[in-house]
């Protein structure tokens, strides 16, 4: 017989996903910088997306191994947390280590240690991810799951907006130098990047001590699991394993395959504005031309001129600040984003955040402005062109789809998942984050160079079109009533028990 599942406060639920502050602050840090850190080790922009692809490809091996371990996990620890915790420990060595890869360059070229270490830190932030959803999943009975899911959006953003600004703030509050030389790293950057290992471990120590996970027997009585049937499975064999493993992907849910499509143009479209935002604006609002984007060029002149450097800086600390913006406008809009979707419905506020976004990136293209204007942003003044003021605007809609990602998939897909298998699935269901980043990394660099003549400004327009494209394809997914209906017809030999009411 299934139980009801405990209700959980406010505390209890922000407690349970607290740890996504600091892995969103690292992610964060690594998204506004990677690019500026790759380019400034030697990399030119069109094989910047190329350096990208570990991100992807890291999520699409890891995700799915740590969702199936952590479904068949039960220690001290729990279920979720030991595989957060290991994940954190080692992103932080990651984090520790790609800024001063130019100190390795004895033992390995700067450019292949800093693509090992964004692949290490790749691997640990998908080890971190996944269970983290899952947790949610487990310990948020379904009547809060939108409350659960918002909750863990808002913090996801909070950790953002900090880990964007914080190389801002290292150099326009604390002092640090925010410039480098070809083959090094900024100083500001650098010590960014130790301070988000510190807020990763901490904040996820934090989940781990005070979140207590169900015990085996409770959680199956509050999912209608039979606990025999989960004990058949976890004595599996290794082959056998594997081929339930295929046989999921294979007979996966009908609204995660529709949700694939959502999230094929969505992710498309995120993965370009984080490889190609700091370049596009330090052309198209900077006005610096993209000759200085290209290596051979930089190395047939006998120096980068002293404004070139001060404003590829610049501008690489301002996207920071753009990044920090569309962050805590998703952080804003998460707080009405349970509300809306119960009034609403899911599908017209997921539809409707996509189109918003689409339509800012593409506004992009009209914010240039090269008149220089002094800024006050509470913590420090600067003056910047005009122009990069005005992108604050786009990064209203740019939030506002940032946040629907983040949380609403993940709830309408919720509903359609065996409780027995939600850790699995989770991973499975990041294929349609991994894939669509895979192809525009492969795909992206080379639009660039060959269709936009290196113009960045144009590839974050082709964002905007992706994204739109996500936000009607909304409108087809089915959202199940009841998971007993969906396990019946794409889940074979699986458990029944009722699930949450779908919008």
């Amino acid at each position: 017989m299934q139980a009801n599942q405990p209700r959980l406060s406010f505390w209890q639920i922000w407690n349970v996903s607290f740890g996504f502050l600091g892995v969103q602050f690292g992610f964060a840090l690594q998204n506004a910088n990677v690019s500026r850190i790759l380019t400034d080790l030697g990399a030119d922009l069109h094989s910047l997306s190329l350096f990208w692809l570990v991100a992807p490809i890291m999520g699409l091996i890891v995700q799915p191994i740590v969702g199936s371990a952590s479904d068949r996990t039960w220690n001290k620890l729990g279920r979720r947390r030991p595989f957060i915790l290991g994940g954190a420990i080692a992103a932080v060595v990651g984090m520790v280590l790609l800024p001063n890869a130019p100190l390795f360059v004895v033992f390995i070229a700067p450019m292949l240690m800093g693509a090992l270490m964004v692949a290490l830190m790749d691997a640990s932030f998908n080890v971190c991810f996944q269970p983290f959803r899952s947790l949610v999943s487990d310990m948020v009975p379904p009547s809060q799951r939108n409350v659960g899911y918002s909750i863990q959006s808002l913090l996801i953003n909070i950790g953002a907006v900090i880990g964007s600004i914080l190389p801002f703030v290292l150099t326009n509050v604390v002092g640090l130098e925010n410039t480098a030389q070809m083959g090094e790293v900024a100083p500001s950057v650098i010590w960014a990047f130790y301070i988000g290992a510190t807020v990763l471990l901490g904040s996820v120590i934090w989940t781990v001590l005070r979140t207590k996970e169900y015990s085996p027997e409770d959680y199956n009585r509050y999912k209608g699991i039979h606990a025999n049937a989960a004990a058949v499975e976890k004595k599996a064999p290794f082959v056998t394993r594997m081929k339930g493993f295929f046989s999921l992907v294979i007979h996966m849910p009908k609204t995660m395959r529709q949700l694939a499509i959502v999230q094929f143009f969505s992710w498309f479209a995120l993965f370009i504005m984080w490889v190609y935002t700091t370049p596009a604006i330090t052309q198209h609002i900077w006005n610096v031309d993209k000759q200085w984007f290209d290596p051979a060029y930089i190395a047939s002149v006998p120096a980068v001129p002293l404004a070139i450097t001060q404003a590829r800086g610049e501008a690489g600390d301002w996207v920071g600040i753009l990044f920090a913006a569309y962050s805590v406008f998703a952080a804003i809009f998460s707080v009405f984003l349970a509300r809306l979707a119960d009034s609403l419905g899911r599908k017209v506020v997921y539809a409707g955040a996509l189109a918003i976004g689409g339509v800012s990136y593409m506004s992009f293209l009209l914010f240039q402005d090269l008149t220089l204007v002094n800024v006050n942003l509470w913590i420090t003044e600067v003056t910047v062109p005009m122009g990069a003021v005005k992108l604050l605007i786009p990064m209203i809609g740019i939030g506002i789809a940032w946040a629907a990602i983040l949380a609403m998939p993940y709830a309408m897909l919720a509903g359609s998942l065996p409780a027995e298998k939600t850790g699995v699935y989770m991973g499975i269901f990041n294929f349609t984050v991994a894939a669509p980043q895979i192809v525009s990394g492969l795909t992206a660099g080379w639009i660039l160079n060959h269709i936009f003549d290196n113009d960045a400004k144009y590839i974050i327009v082709l964002a905007g079109g992706s994204m739109v494209l996500g936000a009607i394809a909304v409108f087809f997914v089915d959202e199940v009533t009841t998971q007993h209906a969906t396990d019946a017809q794409n889940t074979p030999n699986s458990n029944e028990h009722p699930l949450e009411q779908g919008k």
